[in-house]
This record gives C-alpha cells, structure tokens and sequence, in this order.
C-alpha cells in the first residue's frame, strides 16, 4: 500500500489551512518560489520514490523468505513493527547527518530557509539510501507490506510537524515528536544543530543523547544556505560538491573522509562539523556566563 498517494488529499488540505491561517494570523510563513520548489521537490520525490519502491519490496521479500522468524499480523505484530520501524528511523536519520555521503541525500530536506507545511514536502531525489535501515526489519519476521505500511505511517505523521503554528503540546513534549521538537531540528543555531532526529517518538533522541528543547527563537536552513529554487541544484548540489572533493588529488584517507566523515569535515580543520560548531557555542557562552 503506497501511502504517499493515498495522503496526499490531506497534505493539500493541511496546508491550505495553514496558509489561510498563517494570513489571518499576519506571518510571513509562505514565499511563493521557496513553496513550489518545496512542493515540485515533493512531486519528484514520490515518483522517484515509487519507481525505487518496487526495487526495495522486492529486497524485503527475499530477506522474508531466508528468515525463519515470522511475527504474523496481530495487534502486536503491528505494534512492534510501527515501534522497529521507528528506532530505524531514528538511525537513517542520525547517520544521514553524520556522513556526508548520506547527508548529500537528505540535505534538500533542510535547504529551504522557511519552516512549514510545504517544508515538509521538499523530499530527496534519492531514494537509495533508505534501504539498509529498512531491510533489517525483514529479517525480524515482519512482513513486507506491513514494513512499506508503518513507514508510510511514520512519514505520514511526520508531516504535520513542520510548522511554526502549533505550540508546545504539554505533556505529549516528553513522548512524541512535535513541532517544536523539530523545529529544533531544522534550526541552523550552532545550540540545535544535529539535534531531534526522531519520527513519531522523542525518546529515542533522550535515550541516546540527541534530545534537545526549543528555547532561543530557531533560524531555519543550513549553516551554509544554497540560496537557490532550482529544484535540480536543490536536489543534488551537495553530491557534486562532495564527490569535487572526493576526487581531487589526495591521499585515500582524505577522499574516503571527505565520503564518511561529517559534513563540514576537512583535513586540514578549516571548516568545522555541526558538533565541533555546537561545541565552540558551548564553550563561548560558558565563559560569557563566568564572566558575567
């Protein structure tokens, strides 16, 4: 069942209604070319999507077929895959900001400078690396379709994250993602960087040191911005600049460090990584604070 499809009434409803509000309300949510490049980002990411899809059940099925384990259709079943589903995520998500060659895919993710609903459309074009975080849960005995259901359901509800329109949600904060968790984590404050990777739940981002709560107003984008509504640079910008540097004349360990390493990885430390950055911002406000 490709929910993608099947969602997409209720992407358009949702943000609609959040234009109309955001209008009433006198914020500058919206930019008319920022808002369609989001959107012809979405658009090519389900179609890609799609085609990459039938590559990746096909995957699921042969590890289904080599597992002894099978977990059935139940309540639990279900239960523990929506769960197994959502820990994969958390990892796709942290590792997709932690190596460069898997950060070039998702970075169109967080290259618009706005924060709402069409945000959340604005989708990689390649779909590939999604597959090494989702294929393990085949071999735990869940069914293919189940594991392409509960992933589509996590994206799903991902969706309604991206906005400034909803505030904190009480005691929900200290369970589920919600949009001021992840406004933290499309934040490009040196404090937020590489922080709530979570899907549905924040309590992965707790257990492993990743959580952190929204105080100071978050500006949104990249450190670096690319300035650009080119759908085709937004998309792919990042994977030619990255393999520019894994190919210069250098020694192997530098070119598979430009691949592996972080974004903003350099060998001789002339531009710094999300946590070297979110560290110097630690260190500077701790000695403003002795000062103080």
């Amino acid at each position: 069942m490709n929910l993608a499809y099947i969602a997409i009434p209720f992407y358009i409803t949702m943000l609609v209604l959040e234009v109309l509000v955001t209008r009433a309300q006198h914020r500058d949510s919206y930019e008319k070319k920022d808002a369609f490049a989001s959107l012809t980002m979405g658009v090519g990411s389900v179609l890609l999507g799609t085609l990459w899809g039938g590559v990746a059940l096909a995957v699921y099925y042969a590890l289904y077929e080599i597992t002894p384990l099978r977990l059935g259709h139940g309540p639990f079943a279900w239960a523990f895959a929506l769960l197994a589903d959502d820990f994969m995520y958390y990892w796709f998500h942290r590792t997709h900001h932690e190596i460069r060659v898997l950060w070039a895919a998702h970075v169109t993710h967080h290259s618009s400078q706005r924060y709402n609903l069409a945000t959340a459309l604005r989708q990689s074009w390649i779909p590939m690396t999604t597959l090494p975080f989702q294929a393990p849960l085949a071999l735990l005995g869940i069914d293919p379709l189940m594991i392409v259901t509960v992933h589509g359901i996590n994206l799903i509800y991902q969706f309604w994250i991206h906005t400034e329109t909803i505030d904190r949600l009480g005691p929900l904060e200290a369970v589920f993602n919600t949009p001021s968790h992840h406004r933290v984590h499309h934040a490009s404050n040196p404090i937020y960087l590489d922080r709530n990777y979570g899907g549905i739940l924040i309590l992965w981002d707790r257990l492993f040191g990743t959580f952190e709560p929204e105080r100071e107003k978050p500006i949104y984008g990249l450190t670096k911005n690319i300035d650009t509504y080119n759908p085709l640079s937004i998309a792919f910008s990042e994977a030619i600049a990255l393999f520019r540097d894994a190919l210069r004349p250098n020694p192997l360990s530098v070119r598979l460090g430009y691949l592996v390493k972080p974004p903003g990885w350099s060998p001789d430390g002339s531009t710094r990584t999300a946590t070297q950055m979110r560290a110097e911002f630690r260190s500077g406000s701790a000695r403003e604070a002795a000062a103080a």
